[in-house]
């Protein structure tokens, strides 16, 4: 049993060849290849650019189910948290005497490599769910169809500017289970999930009070999800946000691992029928009041003002760089900076000791002649 936060990021089980945000298809297939022989892997097609998308399949329960990491190239903590998981059950476990899983790993390998969201036809995955245009699209179909699963696990990854409502709490995991209409009817489908997300947000209080919220629900037929639970299949949507200083996910990813593990469990010793789906409705709602840097009180232009700054994420020389980027120069009242600096009521001036403008890329900031660095500390 875990005792706090930083205690679960002590997991026996982490895959350490997987580290920081940018994870492509050549870090994770080497770790395919040493899987042992009751882990399934196969090529289950082609991406745009020819890249291998990848299956593994373990498990020998009648409980079905499906999970699918990086649909957005750029969203790669559960992509770790996976293979986490996957070093946890990989041996004779009991989650997978009842049930079958399959896995992709990487839907999305040539967004993955470009770190980009979207494939490489710039097409968002993740609103194709009725056009089918994109072969990652077909291959997602043609894998539910024929694995048939119970249970959906969509695995996303969310932005720092998240808060759970409108408080001071950063969003670091958010659920769904998607609407199936425009009604957003809760249907029994929709309740197995809930019910399922309520267990997994119970466990994750005890860790990170008042940081989980859950994600808008507002139907569209064209996202995956939505498709999936109209289907009449329980499809949770799992998004990994940020923790205090956490830019490379490495504590966000112990949180998705832990929530992973305690879904698994639980579908595999329970018959999840919806009945406690009420305790969903109780999850606060994903907000964007953060900024990852808020500098307070600057006297700008002879006015009041609070600078908002926001980290561009970069592929540099195959690593990602957090680039700060000046969003907004106005009154932040009912914002929240994962970082905040009080320049009380002086002017702040970049190393030119010019003033800032909305738009400038910027690692530092003159306050008072003293400078600040904004950039992402290392840890």
């Amino acid at each position: 049993m875990y005792h706090s936060a930083l205690e679960m990021t002590l997991n026996p089980f982490q895959e350490l060849q997987l580290s920081g945000r940018y994870i492509t298809n050549s870090m994770i297939e080497p770790l395919l290849k040493k899987l042992p022989k009751n882990a399934a892997v196969s090529v289950e097609g082609l991406s745009v650019e020819k890249r291998s998308i990848y299956s593994i399949k373990l498990g020998t329960g009648k409980k079905r189910i499906m999970l699918w990491s990086q649909m957005h190239g750029n969203e790669s903590t559960t992509t770790k948290a996976i293979f986490d998981i996957l070093n946890t059950i990989k041996a004779k476990n009991s989650i997978l005497d009842a049930c079958t899983i399959l896995i992709i790993p990487i839907l999305n390998p040539d967004g993955a490599e470009a770190y980009t969201r979207l494939n490489a036809n710039d097409v968002d995955l993740n609103r194709d769910a009725q056009n089918l245009s994109q072969p990652e699209s077909r291959l997602l179909r043609d894998c539910f169809n024929s694995f048939k699963p119970d249970f959906c696990f969509n695995l996303h990854g969310q932005r720092t500017i998240f808060s759970v409502d409108n408080t001071s709490r950063s969003a670091t995991v958010s659920f769904l289970s998607p609407a199936e209409d425009a009604e957003r009817t809760i249907t029994k489908t929709r309740k197995i999930a809930m019910e399922l997300i309520a267990v997994m947000h119970a466990n994750l209080q005890k860790y990170i009070p008042n940081q989980v919220a859950l994600y808008d629900d507002g139907f569209n037929h064209n996202c995956v999800g939505d498709t999936f639970q109209s289907l009449g299949v329980p499809t949770v949507l799992f998004e990994a946000g940020h923790y205090s200083n956490d830019y490379n996910r490495e504590i966000t990813r112990s949180f998705i691992y832990h929530s992973l593990m305690v879904a698994l469990n639980t579908i595999s010793k329970r018959q999840l029928t919806g009945e406690g789906y009420q305790d969903y409705l109780k999850i606060p709602q994903n907000r964007k009041y953060f900024l990852d840097i808020i500098i307070r009180n600057v006297l700008h232009e002879d006015k009041r003002v609070d600078i908002g700054i926001q980290y561009q994420e970069l592929l540099i020389n195959n690593t990602i760089q957090f680039v700060p980027k000046i969003e907004k120069i106005e009154t932040l009242e009912g914002f929240f900076g994962h970082r905040e600096l009080d320049a009380k009521g002086v002017k702040v001036l970049d190393f030119n000791h010019s003033p800032l403008q909305v738009g400038n890329e910027i690692d530092s900031v003159l306050i008072n002649n003293e400078n600040y660095s904004l950039l992402v500390p290392k840890t």
